[in-house]
């Protein structure tokens, strides 16, 4: 498809009909006889353009007055445009269509005969004023046109060689201005004025005034290049005196220092393999450094920028370990279990090995604190056999701790990202952002939008530090970043991430890894050997069980270094040399062991149910207990509880009020009761809507003074219907259900499938009850219906009415 102009024969009729489609054009006008290429992309243009070609490939072509308007209407559009046909029609992917269009004739029109789905007109045919083919002023103005036009292709305008030869030949007024006027660079009003304009040699004479204009541009532009020019010759000289001024200073001894110095930055950043624009942004400053009095104040800046510039790992790659089997054994060596993070990462060298160049992943560890996050991106980095860089994120404030500061400013530097790289010595490091979700903002930005490009595979090729000013390429670090919490994280943010949570040990993992990792440290560190020391399973069960109920591992090493302290002292007094650590001398090293919640509730209790709670350091359990007593019908809540919560205890008492006879409960049972809910623990802020299905039962079980098994816990929301809706952090609220001895779990029935995330041999211990009815929780959770026992209130006329089975 050319874009070229081309004139249609003079001598060729076109019938032309009545009405046609309309095609409404945006910054442009196409003349009579003119060929040109058009691309269609609205709806309302592809629909005119299929009903021309349906028909006789004839449409009207016409501008608009604002070509911003995106539905222009009959207002929108100039009155006389130009009949043309579709010679060749090329639909693109996108959905665009291209034409190509060769206009017939000046038309007007009269009346729009349709607005959708495209316009459609009604037209006249415009036809041009005789004109006198002998006349003087005629022949001058054509003449003075075709030499203007030749002028401005010898001043560099861009025009084809066949309009040269059409215009040479064009003995009519009106067709030479047309030809002219769609090879000037005009505006809409410009070039509407010219269609407008129905006598040929009026046409002309416009044309010829806006040819002159553009011939003093032409001018106005060659003298602008002729004094660019004049500037490269200047430069070029000083560039000749500065080389003759460097030999003179050699003969004199002069000015070696400063010389020896930036032939040395060429010589480095030769050896960098530095990008192209890097490289030419170097010798720029090395050209300004030169320029400079050696102990001037700017002269120490760009010194600066040099040695930064150069210093990057622009070339410098360490060779990946691609052996899959190694990797693996590297992995399990370094960590006992993390089964889906260790797969992450084989798949992710099994890629490298088929593809070399591939973008890096984006992983981001989720758990609770001492689950080894941050080890375990050592661990990456050494089965990976990269270099490993940690950057701490916690209250960083300052978008310019991630992009840098501008060379304007007095000690500016490039950002942490671009710095630890630089220490690093290689382009491709493992590089840790350690609590992201510890990222503050203030008025100096907003750190994690900052990281947005530097996390993102699709961008960070080009990432822009504002001290280099310059894109870096950091496709081939491989980012992790680790949290304990998702939500304070930016959505945009956690959108580049691949999350990978970490949930908490069991006891059995927990016994692993101190056997295997935790032990042998703390014995290294405090001074004894293997020979000095020995930690029995036993012990070890009893010091996870005992003293240190947690998600991850830090309470349990610090318990173990307390130990190692303790023996350390006795081996050095001379008093013991070999200590065999047992069971029952755990006190006398760590003291009682703490009480546990499971303790505080001795046997079963009305009232009193076991819940199970997610925090940001794994799961937990928490006792809920409602009373009773004589009031205004009052209800109470208390233990710190956050607004979810407390609507969860709401919906849970409207439930047991809307039920109140399925449950036995006397008519006017709550008339005049206040009711009181508390959660123990005060000191702690508790919210979430997973303790409803727990509020309920409690409440059920004061009101009707049937106890609760203490050996069992539940969690789910609830809905005034009494349905049971799922929840989150299931396994976490297993272990922790397990790690304080309870082994009966009640649980929503469509959090079925997140028990697949439980290892089978705890699945095995546990009894899982699952529920989609609140009367389901009642059944497993409350002891049976004892018609001797009453509620706890009396009825309207003073006597206890008997608790009936609910059915």
């Amino acid at each position: 498809m050319s874009d070229e102009p081309i004139v249609r024969d003079a001598d060729e009729q076109v019938n032309i009909p009545g009405d046609m489609p309309v095609l409404p054009l945006r910054d442009m006008v196409v003349y009579p006889f003119i060929i040109a290429p058009l691309s269609v992309a609205r709806d309302i243009s592809i629909q005119a353009v299929d009903q021309a070609l349906a028909g006789n490939r004839m449409i009207l072509l016409t501008a608009q007055k604002d070509k911003d308007e995106e539905d222009p209407d009959s207002s929108d559009l100039f009155e006389i445009g130009t009949v043309a046909v579709i010679m060749r029609m090329l639909k693109l992917p996108d959905g665009r269509i291209r034409v190509l269009v060769q206009g017939v004739c000046r038309a007007r029109i009269t009346e729009f005969t349709a607005q959708q789905p495209h316009l459609h007109a009604n037209i006249v045919k415009v036809e041009d004023h005789p004109w006198d083919p002998a006349s003087i002023e005629k022949e001058a103005l054509m003449r003075s046109v075709k030499r203007l036009l030749e002028r401005s292709s010898s001043l560099g305008k861009n025009l084809p060689s066949e309009v040269m030869v059409i215009a040479n030949n064009l003995e009519d007024p009106g067709r030479l201005a047309d030809l002219t006027a769609s090879n000037l660079d005009l505006k809409v009003e410009e070039s509407q004025e010219i269609l407008t304009t129905v006598d040929p040699v009026e046409r002309l004479k416009l044309v010829h005034d806006l040819i002159k204009r553009e011939m003093d541009l032409l001018n106005m532009q060659r003298e602008i290049d002729s004094m660019a020019r004049d500037e490269m010759d200047r430069s070029q000289r000083e560039y000749y005196l500065r080389h003759q001024m460097k030999a003179i200073q050699s003969e004199l001894g002069e000015g070696n220092e400063l010389s020896e110095e930036i032939a040395s930055c060429r010589a480095r950043a030769k050896k960098a393999k530095m990008p192209e624009y890097a490289f030419e942004e170097l010798e720029n400053q090395l050209k300004k450094l030169e320029r400079m009095h050696p102990d001037a104040a700017e002269a120490s800046t760009v010194r600066n920028y040099l040695d930064w510039l150069i210093g990057m790992p622009w070339g410098r790659r360490t060779r990946d370990n691609l052996d899959l089997e190694k990797a693996a054994a590297i992995l399990d060596d370094d960590h006992h279990g993390l089964d889906q993070v260790k797969e992450r990462i084989l798949e992710y060298l099994a890629v490298r090995k088929l593809k070399k160049k591939s973008k890096g992943p984006i992983l981001c560890f989720v758990g609770p604190p001492g689950v080894g996050k941050t080890s375990l991106g050592r661990s990456i980095a050494r089965a990976l056999g990269r270099k490993f860089i940690r950057l701490a994120l916690g209250g960083v404030k300052d978008e310019a701790e991630i992009r840098g500061h501008r060379r304007t400013y007095v000690g500016s530097m490039p950002g942490r990202v671009l710095q630890s790289i630089h220490q690093s010595g290689t382009g491709n490091p493992v590089f840790m952002l350690d609590e992201v979700d510890k990222i503050a903002s203030d008025f100096r930005g907003d750190p994690s939008a900052a990281l947005l490009e530097v996390l993102d595979p699709e961008q960070n090729n080009t990432f822009r530090d504002n001290y280099l000013g310059m894109p870096y390429d950091l496709s081939d670090v491989m980012f992790i970043t680790t949290a304990n919490l998702l939500d304070p994280i930016q959505p945009a943010f956690r959108d580049r991430m691949e999350i990978i949570r970490i949930s908490g040990y069991t006891q059995e993992e927990k016994l692993a890894i101190a056997r295997k990792h935790l032990v042998p440290r703390q014995v290294e560190e405090n001074g004894l050997t293997p020979e000095m020391i020995e930690f029995s399973d036993n012990t070890l069960s009893a010091m996870i069980t005992g003293y240190t109920r947690e998600a991850g591992l830090r309470g349990l090493e610090r318990s173990l270094a307390r130990v190692c302290r303790k023996v350390a002292r006795q081996v050095a007094e001379g008093r013991k040399a070999s200590v065999r650590i047992i069971t029952s001398s755990l006190d006398s090293y760590l003291g009682p062991a703490p009480v546990t919640k499971t303790d505080i509730r001795g046997a079963d209790q009305a009232g009193v149910v076991t819940g199970l709670a997610w925090t940001e350091v794994g799961g937990d359990i928490l006792h809920i207990e409602v009373t009773t007593m004589d009031g205004k019908g009052s209800l109470t809540l208390t233990g710190q509880l956050g607004d979810v919560m407390k609507e969860s205890a709401q919906a849970a008492l409207s439930y047991t009020r809307s039920h109140a006879a399925d449950f036995g409960l006397p008519k006017g049972f709550f008339d005049g009761l206040d009711i009181h809910i508390h959660v123990p623990e005060g000191a702690i802020p508790k919210d979430g809507p997973s303790a409803g299905i727990t509020m309920a039962t409690a409440m059920i079980s004061a009101f009707t003074n049937r106890k609760v098994r203490r050996d069992l816990a539940m969690t789910g929301e609830i809905t005034l219907r009494g349905n049971v809706l799922p929840v989150g952090g299931i396994k976490e609220k297993v272990l922790a259900a397990r790690q304080y001895g309870i082994r009966t779990l009640i649980l929503p029935a469509s959090n079925k499938k997140n028990l697949e995330e439980i290892a089978k041999s705890i699945r095995k211990e546990m009894d899982f009850v699952l529920v989609s009815d609140v009367r389901q929780v009642l059944e497993a959770a409350l002891e049976a219906v004892d018609k001797s026992r009453t509620p706890l209130r009396t009825g309207a006329s003073g006597a206890r009415p008997p608790v009936e089975t609910a059915h």
